[in-house]
């Protein structure tokens, strides 16, 4: 069951959309290999606003993810990519459908 999650509020610098975006499309094959990640979504919240959102069992899960390939992708391009840092919330998951 997914009880734990991180919401990552990414704004790209001017001229970097895209590139965000592909960095975006490019970690969904690296968190496909989490187990404990049970749901990953790069999303696009404005035209320069872009987002992960990612769903976890446990705190320990959470934490593999946040040490794993793709944050350590996302730190490295932090300061090419974005204006501002990552912001990087931990949340509390209090309800969800998957499928299956």
């Amino acid at each position: 069951m997914v009880k734990l999650a991180l919401f990552v509020r990414l704004e790209a610098k001017p001229g970097k959309e895209k590139e965000v975006e592909n960095f975006l499309l490019s970690g969904l094959p690296l968190v496909q290999a989490e187990p404990a990640t049970t749901a990953w979504f790069g999303i696009r919240l404005g035209p320069s606003t872009f987002g992960i959102f990612d769903a976890f069992p446990d705190e320990a899960g959470r934490q593999a993810h946040l040490s794993g390939k793709v944050a350590a992708a996302l730190m490295e391009k932090a300061g090419d990519l974005f204006a501002t840092p990552p912001s990087i919330e931990k949340v509390d998951v209090l309800a969800v459908k998957l499928p299956g």
